[in-house]
């Protein structure tokens, strides 16, 4: 029997915290809200801690860690990029936005699981493949309002300077020519 890379610490946290939050963001958000990309990230990156599987936690590296960096920065900064805005804001109760910490977690542990596993090159085509499905099901299927991913304009509304189609067009290159194509062979130098 092969001894296990993720101790088992790491193992029950993830296992534990993922359906907690499954439950608690079903109630209070709906099932929409687990399309956003960093919800997606942390189901990949808690089958890879779980199950120790490389491309599981390559695909949220590839996809998703520059955009949870991002946030990260924003968090510690208040908020003045509008990413984290809503963790600042009393409308939302502090033990529901103390849940949105997980994107603090998300950068450190994807980061050892690369470390611990390497960098699995497929998961570039993987993700994108996810990247794909995910955006296209929020364009085609989600409220405008919710501008889940952004999918409908940059921060919470959406924007109306372009045709919906073309400003998707355009998000979706974005992320696959400017997040994901830099981040892969980034991580293939590093890992």
């Amino acid at each position: 029997m092969e001894p296990m890379l993720v101790p088992l610490w790491l193992k029950i946290a993830y296992g534990a915290f993922v359906p907690f939050l499954i439950v608690v963001y079903w109630r209070e958000y709906g099932p929409s809200n687990f399309l956003w990309l960093s919800d997606v990230a942390l189901f990949l990156t808690a089958a890879a801690v779980i199950f120790e599987i490389p491309l599981l936690a390559s695909m949220p590296a590839v996809g998703v860690l520059p955009l949870e960096l991002v946030w990260t920065v924003d968090f510690i900064i208040g908020g003045k990029l509008g990413l984290t805005s809503y963790m600042f804001q009393s409308k939302y109760p502090l033990w529901l936005r103390a849940i949105s910490l997980f994107h603090l977690a998300l950068p450190p542990t994807i980061l050892w699981l690369l470390y611990k596993f390497g960098y699995d090159e497929r998961a570039f085509a993987a993700q994108l493949a996810l990247m794909i499905v995910v955006l296209s099901v929020c364009f085609l299927f989600t409220a405008r309002h919710l501008n889940i991913n952004w999918v409908f304009g940059p921060g919470e509304k959406p924007q109306k300077a372009l045709q919906p189609f073309l400003y998707f067009a355009c998000l979706f290159a974005f992320n696959a020519f400017c997040v994901m194509v830099p981040m892969h062979y980034a991580l293939k130098w590093l890992f």
